[in-house]
């Protein structure tokens, strides 16, 4: 089973990911750490906090981490999940507290007790910070399996995923870090669109969670349908936990990625590079989407049980 630390910056579809990683039980999930992005920071954690009270998720450890990349002015996405972060429903005051240390201390205690996988599925500052403030961590991660970046189009410019447009200096540092990476980028998650189907499946569960996850994604499809003139959302973050809970999942392609942190027109931007003699990645490519679906749509379910059970 494998343990895993969830760095997040809920965020609609960081919040499906929250879940899945919850309730899977081929995943323990050991602490969730939030960073600045989709939103402020003060707003991602509450975000965290609220999806974690929402789902019944009582018992993981969650850490407030960076509020700004290492380099630079944050970038939010407002125009995406609104000005809480999580636009659509009404959540209510969050049960599930904050831990008392900040999120690197918290994936340095947790890492040191025992190895994992880090998911991250957004901006890479809490990562990059633990590697360069707490080497002796480094051992200890299994893989770092992360959302961001592209092997074609970005969403923010035309060459740059957001995740790494907020912070290119900390994707540098976690790319060039020699640990097993595995990267699902724009060109994996694009393939994994919330269509009228999966909104009808989702509904007939019936449950608290279950609006609250509709609401979710009417907000977001709303605002992909304006921004970026999608028919449907795309649902991101969770194909992360996904594809370690059944890597059949997602297929990748070996490559060399790495961050362009200065151009003029491609700040930001993944250069992928399949024909390199010094790969240093696993690159995302083919999503099972249907068996996606199922995934999720049971982790909302299990949650949904958790959440009524307390």
């Amino acid at each position: 089973m494998p343990a895993i630390v969830l760095d997040c910056d809920p965020g609609h579809d960081d919040a499906f990911a929250i879940m899945l990683a919850a309730a899977s039980p081929l995943i323990d999930l050991l602490a969730i750490t939030t960073v600045a992005g989709n939103q402020t920071l003060p707003k991602t954690t509450l975000n965290a906090r609220r999806v974690a009270t929402a789902a019944g998720i009582h018992d993981v450890p969650i850490a407030a981490g960076a509020a700004r990349p290492l380099h630079g002015e944050l970038h939010i996405a407002p125009d995406i999940h609104g000005e809480s972060g999580l636009d659509g429903p009404r959540f209510g005051e969050p049960t599930v507290p904050l831990a008392d240390v900040g999120a690197v201390e918290l994936l340095r205690q947790t890492l040191l007790t025992q190895p994992a996988t880090v998911v991250a599925v957004g901006p890479l500052t809490n990562i990059a910070m633990l590697l360069r403030t707490h080497p002796e961590c480094a051992g200890q991660i299994e893989r770092i399996v992360l959302m961001g970046g592209s092997t074609e189009r970005g969403n923010v410019t035309p060459y740059a995923e957001f995740n790494i447009y907020v912070d290119p200096l900390a994707a540098d540092i976690v790319f060039s870090s020699g640990l097993p990476i595995s990267m699902v980028g724009l060109n994996v998650s694009h393939q994994a669109l919330a269509e009228q189907p999966i909104l009808d499946r989702i509904a007939a569960i019936g449950t608290p969670l279950a609006e609250i996850c509709l609401e979710l994604l009417g907000f977001f499809g709303t605002a992909y349908r304006q921004v970026h003139g999608f028919a449907a959302p795309p649902v991101h973050d969770p194909i992360t936990v996904a594809a370690l809970i059944e890597p059949a999942i997602l297929t990748y392609r070996r490559g060399r990625v790495d961050i362009e942190l200065t151009g003029e027109y491609t700040r930001g931007a993944t250069v992928v590079d399949f024909q390199s003699s010094t790969p240093n990645c696993d690159v995302g490519d083919i999503l099972d989407v249907p068996a996606f679906w199922d995934l999720l749509i049971d982790a909302i379910e299990i949650c949904s049980a958790r959440a009524l059970a307390k």
